[in-house]
């Protein structure tokens, strides 16, 4: 099986120091490009991260400061990486969550203008926990029934994914997925809009997930006090938590969205 693709569709997995999408940084990032005639690309990166390594996170993706003391930084690579991901869509394993929020955050650090506007994003992840509920190896063995050599290694990792999804789409053709209001749907078929909104099942305003859109469409904030109340709203009758969340440890993307609704409100 081959996807129907009406634009490339990029693949990709992240093995960082972390998994604090403000502090963390990238050590590992493969990007495998599919393009609508099924020619492929892939890249992977070894990246210096500039910080330290945690020995946790080292024990877990085997990549050590030693490692990447001789690797180039996410910003002499983050050019070349936006040009290769082009206008594509993006698709990962749980990469609405983390692996998208942690990689448009490096390319802000970079300045390099990563547009996110009309990206469709498919996690992988998401059709798996809500039809089988398992983890990434789990998966691989029971969609592909291959056994994962190199797990949590960034090209292992991808390359897995990808196949992953191909069985998922043979397994669920025709297959009824009924919701928590009881509404019966087809949603894994071969079209990347369609998982896209399957796989998506909050829609942020930040890919940090600060703010969500509600019923109507309007941002409110997701977590803190406020959680629930219209962003333009807070920030009207108290202005002070405007200038709070912009000195305090929130992410770039964050900030960025934060100002637009501001001065959109003014």
């Amino acid at each position: 099986m081959t996807l129907n693709l009406t634009k490339p569709i990029c693949f990709f997995d992240l093995e960082t120091t972390g998994i604090n999408i403000n502090k963390d940084r990238i050590v590992e990032i493969c990007v495998h490009k599919i393009n609508p005639d099924q020619s492929s690309q892939t890249k992977t990166y070894r990246l210096n991260p500039t910080i330290t390594i945690p020995l946790e996170a080292s024990l877990v993706h085997g990549i050590y400061d030693k490692d990447v003391k001789d690797c180039p930084t996410f910003k002499a690579i983050a050019g070349e990486l936006s040009a290769f991901i082009g206008n594509s869509d993006l698709a990962g394993y749980n990469s609405n969550k983390f692996d998208v929020p942690i990689l448009v955050e490096e390319f802000l650090r970079a300045d390099v203008d990563f547009d996110m506007k009309n990206r469709r994003l498919v996690d992988v992840q998401n059709i798996f926990h809500q039809m089988e509920q398992r983890t990434l190896i789990a998966a691989y063995k029971f969609y592909c029934n291959k056994k994962l050599e190199g797990a949590h290694g960034a090209e292992a990792d991808t390359l897995a994914t990808y196949e992953i999804l191909l069985a998922q789409l043979e397994r669920y053709k025709d297959v009824p997925f009924e919701d928590r209001k009881g509404q019966v749907s087809f949603p894994v078929v071969n079209d990347i809009e369609a998982l896209s909104v399957f796989t998506t099942q909050q829609k942020h305003v930040d890919y940090a997930g600060t703010m969500v859109y509600n019923d109507k469409g309007q941002e409110v904030f997701n977590i803190g006090k406020h959680k629930g109340r219209l962003v333009s709203e807070v920030f009207e009758y108290e202005p002070s938590y405007y200038a709070w969340m912009m000195d305090a440890d929130f992410s770039l993307s964050t900030k960025r969205k934060l100002t637009e609704i501001r001065l959109r409100n003014r």
